[in-house]
């Protein structure tokens, strides 16, 4: 593994190993111990689209590992791209730090940086792909449900970057996926395809909530308004009516379904706040994990 740019790139092997070192260093941290493999080691952290949580775990787990995260805004350099080719700006970084993330909205750019650059690259978020978040997800339901195979996940919401990371994590990891969208909005039909030649029927599709929660272990969504759909937010409040995940619809799944929610939510739109609160809400160890996950990543592809 050079880059960690979507899942669907490492075997079920690596990804397994990825996890087992999360929950390692995860227990070492816990009981103040420290694993300082990154020291003097500098990740520069490029973003188009601001975020509390990817910022936030991979500065927290760079400074942790003994290192340093270098946070680069978009009018810091130009835009990505814009001031000068996104090539270019890989092999300037190449020269000055040991690791690049990127955060940005075309998928193109982070597979653009990963073949320029002659260091790693992560995929923190695109517009195609969420491959970190879909990982911290899997740590955290093999910690709650106490296994991954056979597990089924219902994903409640717009068939997004979360949705076809999810799909690639479960096709891997011998879980089930049922992604319920409203017709427009679905995850496209060739994540669906990709994913199910890997695993042969573990990922599904259908328009209706109630029948997708039916003996899941997990219940997942997430915005319908990600970032850069803000002019589609009135018609898509108005297309995702009768997903939100609230307590009718979380009575029709097993009393144990956990509830995830990669967060930010928003409350009364894709998930009501009694569900949100509720004893069966695990989003925030899920928040969590990213910590954990993304440190276990930055040790594997840069000590």
């Amino acid at each position: 593994m050079k880059d960690f740019l979507s899942i669907n790139d490492c075997s079920p092997e690596q990804l397994k190993e990825m996890l087992s070192l999360s929950s390692e260093l995860k227990k070492l941290y816990k009981s103040d111990g420290r694993d300082l493999c990154l020291g003097g080691k500098s990740l520069a952290m490029l973003f188009e689209k601001p975020s509390l949580r990817t910022r936030m775990s991979f500065q927290v787990a760079m400074t942790e590992l003994g290192g340093a995260a270098i946070y680069v805004k978009p009018e810091d350099i130009g835009g990505i791209g814009k001031r000068e080719p996104v090539k270019d700006l890989a092999r300037v970084l190449s020269r000055y730090v040991d690791g690049i993330m990127a955060r940005t909205f075309e998928h193109n750019t982070v597979t653009e940086l990963a073949e320029f650059a002659a260091v790693p690259v992560i995929n923190a978020l695109t517009d195609w792909l969420h491959p970190c978040q879909a990982m911290a997800d899997v740590l955290t339901i093999n910690e709650h449900c106490g296994r991954l195979k056979g597990v089924k996940i219902a994903y409640i919401g717009d068939g997004n970057n979360v949705a076809r990371s999810l799909s690639f994590a479960c096709a891997k990891l011998g879980m089930k996926l049922v992604v319920a969208a409203p017709a427009g909005y679905e995850l496209d039909a060739e994540s669906i395809e990709k994913a199910n030649q890997i695993s042969a029927d573990n990922i599904r599709q259908t328009t209706n909530p109630t029948e997708a929660v039916a003996e899941a272990d997990v219940i997942y969504t997430d915005t319908w308004v990600s970032m850069g759909q803000e002019e589609e937010k009135q018609k898509r409040i108005k297309a995702f009516a009768g997903f939100e995940v609230d307590s009718r619809l979380v009575k029709a799944a097993p009393s144990s379904a956990k509830i995830m929610h990669c967060l930010p939510a928003y409350r009364g739109f894709e998930i009501s706040d009694e569900v949100a609160e509720s004893a069966n809400s695990i989003m925030f160890d899920q928040a969590e994990n990213r910590l954990h996950f993304q440190r276990a990543l930055l040790k594997k592809l840069m000590s």
